[in-house]
């Protein structure tokens, strides 16, 4: 069950476009796409329809950049680092006078940002709808979640398995490509699936 629903979540995120596979800068959500991004994040030339090859070519430059030692793998210790880097980054954000520490103002003035932003984001999405990150706490990352036969690394086939898999799913009319219409209902199959599993 719980394997079930982190799998419909993960499409959710897919389709949708939550979180990402990684994010640029960030990096690393690998499996998702990045914020705001989604499938959406995969449409190079912007025409609203995601191809395969589009997708294809932003999954490869999202593994190229996770795999730093350039080894065709991404190691535990490669998802470690770009987990540290991002927290590195975090704290930097909050350390606004560069001290190397928090104040009760700083952390303040940061939540106050981050729920502007948030009900900026609600707002965008229409009243009354929650905005959702994805993933849950606790929950698997996504790099065990890739990593097929459970040997500590993601290989680029595996990386890439899901989020095809997904673009498959949606594809209704198995063009090669998914248009707006076709990510909207995929969405919300998953949507309806996982409130049946709950």
């Amino acid at each position: 069950m719980k394997k079930m629903i982190a799998a419909t979540s993960l499409g959710a995120l897919l389709l949708a476009g939550g979180i990402a596979i990684a994010q640029p800068g960030g990096d690393a959500h690998p499996a998702g796409m990045h914020r705001g991004g989604g499938m959406h994040g995969a449409d190079a030339n912007n025409d609203g329809t995601v191809t395969r090859a589009e997708l294809t070519a932003q999954l490869d430059q999202r593994f190229a950049k996770l795999d730093t030692n350039g080894d065709g793998q991404i190691t535990q210790a490669e998802r470690d680092a770009q987990h540290k880097a991002r927290a590195d980054e975090r704290f930097k954000a909050l350390d606004t006078d560069g001290n190397g520490q928090v104040s009760r103002a700083e952390f303040d003035a940061a939540h106050e940002k981050r729920q502007t932003s948030r009900g900026e984001k609600m707002g965008e999405r229409g009243e009354g709808k929650r905005w959702h990150r994805g993933g849950h706490r606790g929950g698997p990352g996504m790099g065990d979640m890739m990593d097929a036969n459970k040997d500590g690394t993601v290989t680029k086939a595996e990386f890439q398995s899901r989020a095809l898999a997904m673009f498959d799913g949606a594809d209704a009319n198995k063009d090669g490509q998914v248009t707006k219409q076709e990510r909207e209902a995929a969405h919300a199959a998953l949507k309806a699936r996982r409130t049946e599993a709950k």
